[in-house]
């Protein structure tokens, strides 16, 4: 055997070990779900030196364009922390957000960003991928909505394709904010307040691609539902989850992920599960959830089956259709990873 074959076979003999080894190390843990979508669960996965790199509420998860798995928890030791989707930690950052809540990726002609609100800073922020804040977003004083800055307590992000973007004011007001790019407001509606144009808790914002004209769904947690805006903010219609007291919408592919704080009200601690939809908008799994049962068209109400989680707050979806969950108030614990099956 010449030189050239012979480091070609050990290549692909040491490949062979190493694949040997991954698919022993794949995780051998129960499986949770319905209806085809089910996962085996690792609560392995994301745990660290919690002296090293500790987490408190773990909010919130996404996956960039080189496969990594970011993480924002509002520890400032670590504000972030970058996982492969092996759970090997590869980076960490962040010292200067103590209320870090949502986070969400945007693609700027091919540059990544990242949007970070902080409930305690009350202020949103954009910064690089390793975290240099290049715009901050204060409470808007121009409409007369805000007297003073702690009225408004910003959750969640959501991003166009033109560049602009979305606030919902969760834990505040309960407006949704639109700005233009450059950060100037175009636009605002729900607040709190009855009715199904108004909105409680509302904690998650998405636009959602998958109609042909987008749609912005907007998280109305306490009252069990997503609902549906138009770009513009007239509301379209409701998408109600008996029982499920949902966090922000997560779209891939077809389907749309959320995370259930709790269940089947927000007055029942350690009740959450995970809830997945398809683009008709039926539920079709829950991961620690009862399954879904529909009655004459209508969904049943939900609650938490098996107690796998305490209070997941997000779920991030990867390019192998594995699920990450953050949870909120639940023990310091690190994500759990979720392998599709």
């Amino acid at each position: 055997m010449n030189r050239r074959n012979f480091v070609k076979q050990a290549a692909v003999t040491g490949a062979g070990i190493f694949l040997t080894r991954d698919l022993l190390a794949r995780p051998k843990g129960p499986v949770y779900g319905h209806n085809g979508m089910r996962y085996r669960m690792d609560n392995k996965w994301g745990n660290l030196d919690p002296h090293l790199h500790p987490v408190n509420d773990c909010h919130e998860m996404v996956q960039d364009s080189k496969g990594r798995i970011i993480l924002l928890t509002n520890e400032t030791k670590n504000n972030i922390l970058i996982y492969s989707k092996s759970g090997r930690l590869l980076d960490f950052w962040g010292h200067e957000f103590p209320g870090a809540h949502g986070l969400t990726l945007v693609n700027e002609n091919g540059e990544e960003f990242l949007f970070i609100t902080d409930i305690k800073r009350h202020q949103v922020f954009k910064t690089t991928m390793t975290g240099r804040i290049l715009m901050t977003i204060d409470y808007p004083q121009e409409p007369g909505i805000y007297q003073k800055k702690e009225q408004f307590v910003p959750t969640e992000t959501t991003y166009t394709n033109k560049g602009d973007f979305y606030i919902a004011d969760g834990y505040g007001a309960q407006y949704v904010l639109h700005y233009d790019h450059k950060g100037k407001l175009l636009n605002y509606f729900g607040g709190r307040g009855d009715g199904d144009a108004h909105l409680d808790n509302a904690h998650g914002i998405l636009v959602d691609h998958r109609p042909e004209n987008p749609l912005l769904l907007v998280t109305d947690r306490t009252r069990t539902c997503f609902k549906r805006f138009s770009l513009k903010g007239e509301l379209m219609d409701v998408l109600h989850l008996p029982g499920a007291c949902v966090c922000r919408p997560v779209i891939h592919g077809d389907h749309l992920y959320a995370a259930v704080l709790r269940s089947p009200d927000m007055s029942k601690e350690a009740s959450g599960f995970v809830t997945i939809l398809d683009k008709s908008g039926k539920v079709v799994s829950n991961i620690g959830g009862t399954e879904p049962v529909y009655k004459d068209g209508q969904l049943q109400q939900m609650v938490q089956a098996d107690k796998i989680f305490i209070h997941p707050h997000d779920v991030c979806v990867d390019d192998e259709e594995n699920l990450y969950v953050a949870q909120w108030a639940s023990g310091k614990v690190y994500p759990y990873k979720f392998t599709r099956v």
